[in-house]
C-alpha cells in the first residue's frame, strides 16, 4: 500500500517509524550507492550534493545532511523502521511513547516513578528527547546484560545442551 503525503506528515509529528515499501527497496538500494560514491569523494574536498526538485529547481546538500541521509538510507536498506528527531527536542507523552514502543499509559508510570524526568506544561508533560534517549540505552543495556546472565544460568545447569546432527 503507497503512503501518502498526509500519511508522512503524520508520522512526522508522532514520531511514527517509517519503513520502504517492498516496491521502493531497489531505489533505497541505487540512493544507497549514490551517497557512498558522494561520501568516499570527501577525499577529494568537501563532501557536497544536490538535489533537484520536481520543477528542475536545484538546491545544494550540505556534507552535514549528506550523511544523516546515508545513515538513514542504510537503516532503510536492511529493512529497519527509522524515526529521525532533533536532538535538542522536547517531547509529548505520546511522542515518547511512540520512540520507545511502550504505551502511553506505561510511559507515564515511568515519568511519575522518576525513571525519566519531565517538566510540565500546564497539565501536559513534556520530555527532552535526550532523556528519553538516555532511558532507552539504559534499559536497552540491562535487558542484554539480563539475556546474557540467562543464557549463562541455563548453560551452567545444562537446560541448554545444542543437537548436533
Amino acid at each position: 500500500m503507497a503512503t501518502t503525503a498526509r500519511q508522512h506528515a503524520h508520522a512526522t509529528r508522532t514520531l511514527a517509524p517509517v519503513t520502504a515499501e517492498p516496491g521502493e527497496l531497489a531505489d533505497v538500494a541505487s540512493l544507497l550507492q549514490a551517497l557512498d560514491d558522494l561520501l568516499r569523494s570527501r577525499t577529494r574536498g568537501p563532501v557536497r550534493g544536490e538535489f533537484v526538485g520536481m520543477r528542475g529547481r536545484r538546491s545544494p546538500v550540505p556534507g552535514s545532511v549528506v550523511q544523516v541521509l546515508e545513515r538513514v538510507t542504510q537503516a532503510m536498506a536492511r529493512g529497519d523502521a527509522v524515526a529521525v528527531v532533533s536532538v535538542g527536542r522536547e517531547l509529548t507523552t505520546q511522542q515518547a511513547a511512540d520512540l520507545l514502543n511502550v504505551s502511553r499509559q506505561y510511559l507515564v508510570r515511568l515519568v511519575d516513578a522518576g525513571r525519566i524526568p519531565s517538566t510540565r506544561t500546564g497539565r501536559h508533560r513534556r520530555l527532552r528527547l535526550a532523556d528519553v534517549l538516555a532511558f532507552q540505552a539504559s534499559r536497552d543495556k540491562a535487558r542484554k546484560a539480563s539475556l546474557r546472565a540467562l543464557a549463562r544460568a541455563t548453560e551452567a545447569a545444562r537446560g541448554y545442551v545444542a543437537e548436533v546432527e
